[in-house]
C-alpha cells in the first residue's frame, strides 16, 4: 500500500446526503467515487425486467449473481449499465426505491454485491465508497471510516428536493424510513461501530457538510 492510497467509507440513512457529499468529497481528494446503493438499485431493476419473483430468495440471488452490472466510478460521470443498457435515471424511479430492499435484504444477493465493491475498491488506489455497511463490511480497514447521519425531518426534506418535489409524503416517508427500516434488519447503519467517526449535518449546509467530512477524514488520517 502507497502513501497515497486512500479509502474512504461513507455509511448513513436514506437522505442524509451521502451522495452528494461523497462525490464532493472525492473530487476535492482527487480520488474514484463508489455509490453502492446504486448497485442495488441497478441489481433490482434486473431482477424486476426478467420478471423474477421478489418473494423467492433463492431467483432473486440467483439473478444478482447473473446480473451484467458496470457502474461508473467518476465522480463528475454517473452512469450505470445493466446489460449495456443504460439505466442510470430508471433506477431512481419510485418503483425501484420501494423494491430495492426486497434485494437489499436479501443476505446471498448482498454477499455477490459485497464481493464486487470490494473488487471495484481494490482496482483504486484513492477512492470515496458509500452505502450502508461500507465501514463495517464492505472496508472496515479503511482509513477513514464516517456514518454520515441527520434527523428524520432534514432527511425527508433533502430526498424530496433531490427527486424534484414530485413525491408525496407519504411516498417520501416509505422511500427514507420505511426502507430504513427494513434494511436494518440486515445491517446497522445508524450508530457508528469502534472506530468510526460520526458527522450529523441537520444543521449544517452542503458546503459546511462537506468540509466536515474533509475534515473527519484529516483525523482518521492522522490517529
Amino acid at each position: 500500500m502507497s502513501e497515497n492510497t486512500l479509502v474512504v467509507a461513507i455509511d448513513g440513512p436514506s437522505g442524509s446526503g451521502k451522495s452528494s457529499v461523497s462525490k464532493a468529497v472525492a473530487r476535492r481528494l482527487g480520488a474514484a467515487y463508489l455509490d453502492t446503493g446504486a448497485m442495488y438499485r441497478a441489481v433490482t431493476f434486473a431482477v424486476l425486467a426478467e420478471g423474477t419473483d421478489l418473494n423467492d430468495a433463492q431467483a432473486v440471488a440467483e439473478a444478482v449473481e447473473q446480473a451484467d452490472l458496470k457502474i461508473s466510478t467518476d465522480p463528475d460521470q454517473e452512469q450505470v449499465l445493466i446489460a449495456g443498457q443504460n439505466v442510470t435515471e430508471q433506477i431512481r424511479e419510485p418503483r425501484i426505491s420501494e423494491q430495492v430492499s426486497a434485494v437489499a435484504t436479501n443476505l446471498q444477493a448482498r454477499a455477490e454485491l459485497v464481493r464486487r465493491q470490494q473488487q471495484i475498491i481494490a482496482e483504486h488506489e484513492r477512492i470515496v465508497a458509500e452505502g450502508r455497511d461500507i465501514t463495517t463490511v464492505v472496508a472496515p480497514d479503511a482509513q477513514a471510516r464516517i456514518l454520515l447521519t441527520a434527523s428524520e425531518e432534514a432527511r425527508l426534506r433533502r430526498r424530496g428536493l433531490q427527486l424534484g418535489g414530485q413525491q408525496s409524503q407519504e411516498q417520501l416517508a416509505t422511500q427514507v424510513i420505511e426502507r430504513d427500516k427494513k434494511d436494518s434488519t440486515v445491517v446497522n447503519f445508524t450508530a457508528a461501530a469502534d472506530g468510526v467517526i460520526t458527522v450529523d449535518s441537520s444543521e449544517l449546509d452542503f458546503e459546511q457538510t462537506v468540509q466536515a467530512v474533509l475534515d473527519a477524514i484529516g483525523a482518521a488520517q492522522q490517529s
